[in-house]
């Protein structure tokens, strides 16, 4: 028999012991990036809500300038909240990779590759699918436009703003296949760090996601149903890390 006297043992606990020296020094990163995953969808639901309030055209380039003209400091704020908010899901991302690699290695990587990616890549163009903070400057320099042919140059310019905008990207379908490869890399055989729920909402999620983005504008339907399991996800991937923080040293 071994062990101290009048100590009991539980599988549970050493269960965490196991877990928290398999993630030794990583209790900030898992804490941070639980926070803000659980922000990232806080602030897009912000930006929703702005949307809602002043909905902009999605539509004509001279109809969007003059939009924004006219609301120029909330359309602001809402393409911010919509763009700024993206590095958080590279944080989201790193974590879960450093959680899982300690139980798989080729999956949690590649994982991570296709889901941070392509959030990164969002913050170097400053466009959303509700905008772009390109068009601010464009709208200003359409509304102080002294022809009407000039006008018309800033309209065609923003329509090339709007058709990208509309246009399915790639980055879109490999942040989604990144949340179903992360999944899969959650169901290892033996220990794992996450529920198995979170598993499978992570598959469900990355699934949908891949064949909302292709198929966006022929069925609008499974995205709006792919952004409700997004953020769903998001949330309930912040409370696993926060909940990893804490057995972590």
């Amino acid at each position: 028999m071994t062990g101290s006297p009048g100590v009991r043992r539980t599988p549970g606990a050493a269960g965490a012991a196991v877990q928290a020296g398999d993630h030794h020094g990583w209790k900030l990163l898992f804490l941070a990036a639980g926070a803000s995953s659980i922000l990232f969808v806080f602030l897009l639901i912000t930006a929703l809500v702005i949307d809602s309030m002043a909905p902009p055209p999605v539509h004509g380039g001279a109809a969007t300038l003059e939009f924004i003209a006219s609301n120029k400091a909330s359309y602001v704020a809402e393409q911010i909240l919509w763009i700024l908010p993206n590095i958080f899901p590279v944080l989201v991302f790193a974590a879960l990779y450093v959680a899982l690699s300690a139980y798989r290695k080729s999956l949690p990587l590649v994982a991570l590759v296709f889901g941070a990616l392509p959030w990164a890549l969002l913050l170097a163009v400053p466009v959303s699918s509700r905008g772009s903070l390109n068009l601010v400057y464009l709208s200003d320099r359409f509304v102080a436009a002294a022809t009407e042919e000039e006008r018309r140059a800033y309209a065609t310019a923003a329509e090339a703003i709007i058709a990208e905008n509309n246009t399915p990207a790639i980055v879109g379908v490999l942040s989604a296949l990144g949340i179903l490869l992360m999944g899969l890399a959650m169901l290892p055989p033996g220990k794992a760090s996450f529920p198995r729920y979170l598993a499978w909402l992570g598959i469900a999620t990355g699934a949908l996601g891949v064949a909302s983005e292709v198929l966006r504008h022929a069925v609008p339907g499974f995205y709006w149903g792919y952004g409700v399991l997004l953020w769903a996800w998001f949330i309930a991937t912040g409370v696993a890390l926060i909940r990893l923080s804490r057995v972590a040293t």
